[in-house]
């Protein structure tokens, strides 16, 4: 199974507009009908109005003008019908109707723009991301890989979480990580450490020293940062958890800098990757020393491994409780990282009611046996 990357979190049912249109024609006709059968003293032409303007409100300016030319002819035809077309009452009812139809035109063509230059820019911002953060491989060494970004705001689609894998000499590097802030100033930031985490992957073997050196790209954004906006330093900041997973041996290595805890799926149970001391998070390693000595952990063959943003375990039900994530995951399927992640996002969306508070990233990594990993690989 693909690795699984979803942009947005809604995925609301909406009628398409081809079906509505019969709401103002139906609207038209019964007007129509009820005006020329009712009493002469009883004028119900001025409902005709509501016909152009409710398809201004799903369709664009062709259909809204179609419309308002069917609204206009069918005033016509209850003026000729009831008296004359020279009437004054029904002659102030077409005018009426015929400017009226003009301007919600008008507005459906504006509107229209808009939603295009939306479409464009949501376009632009997923060739962005991807170039930023493109999708996880499907595997990598002895691991299979699935990943999930769900963005708070569907038209945004950019955010400050990251993560990224990079092979290594001896297996894979992994991060996850979360830059304080939202937009594109988080994406900028995200952008950077994600650029100095593929670097530092080939350049420095030894984890610890790797972090270290991801603590001063941060930390050295942030100094510039904050003299180049005069105002005394920015809150810039990241939380990250970076591991390396080697590719022989059942161990993980992980340095936590005010992350979130791993989580660890064997036979049915969840277990947190505590790490007791964590380092501070990357950009804030000057406000006191930051010990970036990596956790051991035990990766064995079956073993699936959960990395999460706090866009996750903050996510709010109506009732206002934080997303369980350790209590739900044993009921999601077990059988890929994809299928895990599909029935998550399914769960979270359903426990926040559609409406993430924060952008969620996830990413799922099962330990594969040599022999399985290398017959996936030729399939």
């Amino acid at each position: 199974m693909s690795p699984l990357r979803v942009l947005r979190p809604l995925h609301d049912y909406r009628p398409h507009p081809k079906a509505l249109m019969v709401v103002p024609f139906a609207l038209i006709a019964v007007v129509t009908v009820l005006d020329i059968t009712t009493s002469p003293d009883v004028h119900l032409g001025p409902f005709l109005v509501a016909a152009p303007a409710l398809t201004a409100s799903f369709a664009g300016a062709r259909a809204t003008a179609f419309v308002g030319a069917v609204a206009v002819l069918a005033q016509t035809l209850v003026s000729v019908v009831r008296t004359s077309i020279s009437d004054l009452n029904h002659t102030y009812q077409i005018i009426a109707l015929f400017l009226i139809s003009v301007f919600v035109t008008f507005f459906a063509h504006l509107r229209e723009q808009h939603a295009l230059e939306l479409t464009h820019l949501r376009s632009v911002a997923q060739v962005v991301q991807r170039v930023v953060m493109p999708p996880l491989p499907e595997r990598s060494g002895t691991l299979r890989i699935a990943s999930l970004y769900l963005a708070a705001e569907a038209e945004a689609q950019l955010g400050g979480d990251l993560y990224a894998i990079a092979r290594t000499a001896g297996g894979t590097r992994v991060i996850i990580g979360d830059v304080r802030g939202k937009g594109l100033e988080a994406m900028g930031e995200a952008a950077q450490v994600l650029g100095a985490f593929r670097a530092l992957a080939h350049q420095e073997p030894d984890l610890p020293r790797a972090v270290a050196q991801l603590e001063a790209t941060v930390a050295a954004d942030r100094e510039f940062t904050s003299e180049g906006d005069g105002e005394g330093g920015t809150e810039t900041f990241v939380t990250a958890a970076v591991l390396d997973i080697p590719d022989h041996g059942a161990d993980l290595r992980l340095v936590s800098c005010g992350h979130p805890p791993p989580l660890l799926l064997r036979s049915g149970r969840v277990r947190p990757l505590d790490v007791p001391d964590p380092a501070s998070p990357l950009g804030l390693g000057a406000l006191g020393a930051s010990d970036f000595t990596p956790r051991t952990f035990r990766f064995d063959v079956g073993d699936v491994l959960l990395l999460y943003t706090d866009g996750v375990i903050e996510a709010r039900d109506p009732a206002g409780r934080f997303y369980p994530l350790s209590d739900r995951v044993p009921s999601c399927r077990s059988d890929s990282p994809g299928a895990l992640l599909e029935d998550l996002r399914a769960d979270l969306l359903r426990h926040a009611d559609g409406h993430l508070g924060d952008d969620a990233a996830v990413v799922v990594i099962e330990r594969l046996a040599p022999d399985d990993a290398a017959a996936a690989a030729y399939r």
